[in-house]
């Protein structure tokens, strides 16, 4: 089974499932008052790779990614704009899930919107009033903190040590009865949404949103709780609160990811490095993002810069090499691991499959398993040199792993993305022509008579006016295949 670092216990150990065979995963998803930046695309990047290898594997995975579409900036994004809450929320909603779909994220499973878990959060709190872990008052409800003598344990900070820092990532208000207690209700404010509650009317409280709608889908006891590791304190802390204080068995297992760097330092709107997802996706291939994230590990912070993109972009040529060259010696090259019976790769490269595994359950070591990707790329390459029947496996190899990182082969023009997402009109970008394929294969063909033929001052002319073209033609044993540069 896999092993994964667990933010409360600090140590890597092995993800204790609560059903055999089953794996329930909640990652916190975007609350949507904006454009999707790339520290949203790395987070849900992180556990799409989580969740494509664990089903690799053959275990049965349920994903379940929120959306927060109640909220103070959305309220105040609204407000200033003049639109309704839940126009402003389907705007960035939409935005975020093109993103997703432009690195090829999988849909999760199950995708909750806060506003349809109010009722459950109600009861919820309602049950923590009930018992005296909480009280209300004009402000709201708030959480008893001082009640729960392991507040601060999944950051390793004592509630004294949490006290002293009140004002940092603790909201100061003179509502609450000790400085760590934190809203699970809010009395209604003039011009906000509101909900009725026993309170009076009002709306939610950030934390108790996750965890309603988390044990709401996944029941008690789920198995893996994650995202950024800026969301361990206070909003994870809040939600392992709320779940303790009531009672109920929470999370067993917390994963956190790194958060980005934009050309050497943390993005921010105040620094202006600030970058979208259409941004970034306007100026290189999508894929090469995905590719950054796994050549980082998850729990390093990665760095996202025109230099390390163009590198990434210059990486994938070699798998769309391989693409082709495959498909020009008649082996598939469409493999991948939705079309292996899962958990069973025992037609493949064992040595490449022991390897990936191995380091993919050794705390998701996913640039230790694009190596191993990559070597198998080197080697399916030698092998179709060789004319070696090992081809077709090693080939079929490299698929199969690649899929289970949800990296997609063949050369995407961005303009293919962009269409194909939807993306083209929130970014801009230089479309590309594509040309007649008719036309190229003729001067392919004629190059490849005129070298027969040894003259090889024609079939360079014909290679310039290709090139001159954007075209770019390998020649393999195979015979010679082309691509748009």
């Amino acid at each position: 089974m896999i092993r994964l670092y667990d933010t409360l216990t600090a140590t890597v150990r092995p993800v204790a499932l609560r059903d055999a065979g089953k794996v329930g995963i909640y990652a916190c998803g975007p609350t949507v008052y904006d454009h999707p930046h790339v520290g949203h695309v790395r987070s849900a990047l992180t556990f799409d790779i989580l969740r494509r290898y664990l089903e690799w594997t053959g275990l049965e995975v349920t994903h379940v990614a929120n959306i927060t579409d109640i909220d103070d900036k959305i309220i105040a994004r609204a407000a200033g704009e003049g639109r309704s809450e839940a126009e402003v929320a389907a705007e960035f909603e939409k935005s975020y899930v093109e993103a997703m779909d432009a690195v090829n994220v999988l849909r999760p499973h199950h995708s909750p919107h806060a506003t349809e878990f109010v009722g459950e959060m109600i009861e919820f709190v309602r049950g923590l009033v009930g018992s005296g872990a909480a009280y209300a008052n004009d402000a709201g409800v708030y959480l008893r903190v001082g009640r729960l003598s392991d507040y601060g344990a999944l950051v390793h900070r004592t509630p004294d040590d949490l006290r002293q820092g009140a004002g940092a990532r603790v909201e100061i208000d003179e509502n609450k009865e000790d400085p760590l207690d934190f809203a699970l209700w809010k009395s209604a404010k003039p011009g906000e949404p509101t909900w009725d509650s026993p309170w009076g009317p009002g709306r939610p409280g950030w934390h108790i949103e996750c965890v309603a709608m988390s044990m709401g889908i996944l029941g008690e006891d789920f198995d893996i709780h994650g995202g950024g590791d800026d969301l361990a304190f206070p909003h994870h802390e809040n939600e392992r609160a709320e779940a303790n204080a009531s009672g109920r068995k929470f999370a067993r297992h917390w994963v956190h990811h790194a958060m980005v760097n934009v050309a050497g330092e943390k993005m921010s709107k105040s620094l202006g490095n600030f970058r979208t997802a259409g941004d970034l996706f306007a100026a290189h291939d999508p894929r090469a993002f995905r590719l950054l994230v796994l050549q980082t590990h998850y729990r390093k912070t990665m760095e996202v810069n025109t230099g390390v993109m163009t590198q990434a972009e210059t990486a994938l040529e070699r798998f769309d090499s391989l693409t082709r060259r495959a498909a020009a010696a008649g082996l598939s090259t469409e493999r991948s691991a939705a079309g292996v019976s899962p958990g069973h790769h025992e037609d493949l490269d064992s040595a490449a499959v022991e390897a990936f595994r191995s380091a993919m359950d050794n705390d998701l070591g996913t640039p230790e398993a694009t190596a191993t990707v990559f070597d198998t790329v080197r080697r399916a390459n030698t092998a179709l040199d060789a004319g070696s029947p090992d081809a077709a496996v090693l080939v079929a190899t490299v698929f199969d792993l690649a899929g289970a990182l949800g990296l997609e082969f063949g050369r995407y023009i961005l303009r293919e993305i962009h269409d194909r997402v939807g993306l083209s009109d929130s970014v801009s970008y230089s479309p590309t022509v594509a040309p007649e394929s008719a036309e190229i294969d003729a001067l392919v063909e004629a190059r490849s008579r005129a070298r027969a033929d040894r003259d090889f001052a024609e079939a360079d002319r014909l290679r310039d006016e290709l090139t001159a073209r954007g075209i770019v033609v390998e020649d393999t044993p195979n015979g010679p295949i082309w691509y748009q540069a």
